[in-house]
């Protein structure tokens, strides 16, 4: 308080601080509560997707054990080997809120029997679901990376609203309002010392 200047132009601009402090607090208070929204609705996304992911691969898994079991490991590899288009990914972005998220798409992911390169004559049905049975594992693995990618974001963003959110709050305007009320006071007691001096001088 040694360094404020108890000044009536002074106290406009403390004024003007505060209601600005005020403003951008609640317009981050409604930022943090819209990012809490946003992650709960990603986060029923995230469960869903994550039990589908665990569940496909297990039939994955069981489908290539059969595929073992009837065309064996020296079969199975030898078709994989004449497989060509490999799946790929494109990442871009997209915005919730102010933060910036992967958007992430699977191309050439689920492919037709011919798209994968071997002979129909050389393969089984087995082969073949296990092959699709993992194509959508591969589906859904990009998919649960997306959405917990995007989690990862929001709560980080959530994170640093909400210390913004409690400096504002605890600290910037219990500051700036005790300030304010310093120099109140102190314009009180300088205008009763004032009307006090005029009174003696008048006596």
């Amino acid at each position: 308080m040694a360094d404020v200047k108890p000044t009536r132009s002074e106290l406009i601009k403390l004024k003007q601080k505060i209601k600005l402090a005020k403003s951008g607090y609640n317009l981050l208070k409604r930022k943090r509560d819209g990012l809490i929204l946003e992650f709960f609705k990603i986060l029923k996304n995230a469960k869903t997707v994550r039990q589908e992911l665990t569940e496909r691969y297990k039939d994955a898994v069981e489908k290539i054990n059969s595929a073992r079991m009837s065309d064996g490991d020296a079969r199975i590899r030898s078709i994989s080997m004449a497989i060509s288009r490999q799946p790929s990914i494109s990442l871009t972005k997209q915005n919730i809120m102010g933060v910036v998220v992967p958007k992430i798409e699977g191309e050439s992911v689920q492919k037709s029997m011919a798209e994968r390169g071997y002979s129909p004559h050389g393969s089984s049905a087995a082969i073949d679901e296990a092959a699709k049975s993992f194509e959508e594992v591969i589906e859904k693995t990009i998919r649960a990376a997306e959405i917990e990618t995007s989690m990862k974001r929001l709560l980080q963003e959530i994170e640093k609203t909400k210390r913004r959110v409690n400096a504002l709050e605890f600290a910037v305007i219990p500051k700036l309002q005790a300030t304010e009320r310093f120099i109140k006071l102190r314009l009180e007691e300088m205008e009763r010392e004032n009307t006090f001096r005029l009174k003696r001088i008048k006596g």
